[in-house]
């Protein structure tokens, strides 16, 4: 998906969000936005994709201001609310692909521009896919016999492993993170201390810490497993992105809520819209 014009709001946003969470020193907050704004505007026209531009910014404010983790609070919150949450959802009680999909998609309303109450309010609304190729996902595992699932937020890992689960039964699934932080998203070292690692089995990382995955940036292992896995089933918009800008093939399956119109126009569907798609 290429940059579209409203995207450049949102980057400035983050990067004025990024250096407010990364530290309370005024001078190197002012640095941090800057320098990070510096990359954003002359970057802006000429790049593809926003998530390549989000990566430089939120490594700028990490090397500005010395933290290498400035989400890690956000994320420990999100965190503690799925966990909550995932537990309290009627789809638990239904096991079956649709459900477990619907349960996954659910905690893709986790959003860092949001507060907490409202995103305790969206993840217990029930979850209808406008595009459903949920039938279509279902004959791909048949055949799968290497499925790679893209992780997004931390906290979706609680919805995301009923999902993992039921998949494991008809292929090998490998949960695929991130080597170190960026924004909020899942980490290899978030995975470990939730404790839930040996309950998805293989986890590996995309080995570069960007939303979605900048595949210039990507590791060898996982340009390998990426080429030779029969499914590659992607949460949410950052690898909506980035996959999206590749030849199909017939092997991407989006899970996603669509939370802003760039995104929601490249789908083809209202803003706020859950998609489970093969592409």
């Amino acid at each position: 998906m290429k940059l579209a014009p409203g995207c450049y709001k949102c980057l400035r946003r983050l990067v004025h969000q990024a250096a407010e969470l990364a530290t309370d020193d005024v001078s190197l907050k002012q640095k941090a936005i800057r320098d990070a704004m510096k990359i954003l505007d002359d970057e802006f026209p000429s790049s593809r994709l926003s998530l390549g531009i989000a990566a430089r910014i939120h490594k700028i404010v990490r090397e500005v201001t010395h933290n290498h983790d400035p989400y890690r609070t956000m994320k420990e919150r999100e965190m503690t609310l799925a966990r909550e949450l995932c537990l309290q959802l009627d789809y638990q009680d239904r096991d079956d692909l649709q459900a477990r999909l619907q349960l996954a998609a659910a905690a893709n309303a986790l959003d860092f521009f949001k507060d907490l109450s409202s995103i305790r309010d969206d993840i217990r609304k029930p979850v209808s896919f406008v595009v459903d190729d949920s039938e279509r996902l279902k004959e791909k595992l048949r055949g799968a016999s290497e499925v790679l699932y893209l992780a997004d937020n931390a906290g979706e890992l609680y919805f995301d492993l009923p999902l993992v689960k039921w998949m494991k039964q008809s292929a090998q699934v490998v949960y695929v993170v991130k080597p170190s932080p960026v924004q909020n998203d899942l980490t290899l070292e978030d995975v470990g201390r939730s404790g839930l690692e040996a309950e998805f089995g293989r986890v590996m990382s995309t080995g570069v810490a960007s939303p979605g995955v900048v595949f210039t940036l990507a590791s060898a292992q996982f340009k390998r497993e990426f080429e030779s896995a029969d499914l590659i089933f992607a949460k949410g918009m950052g690898h909506y992105e980035a996959l999206s800008e590749l030849f199909p093939e017939g092997r991407f399956f989006y899970c996603l809520k669509a939370k802003c119109q760039p995104v929601a126009n490249s789908l083809g569907v209202p803003i706020d819209s859950y998609v489970a798609m093969l592409q």
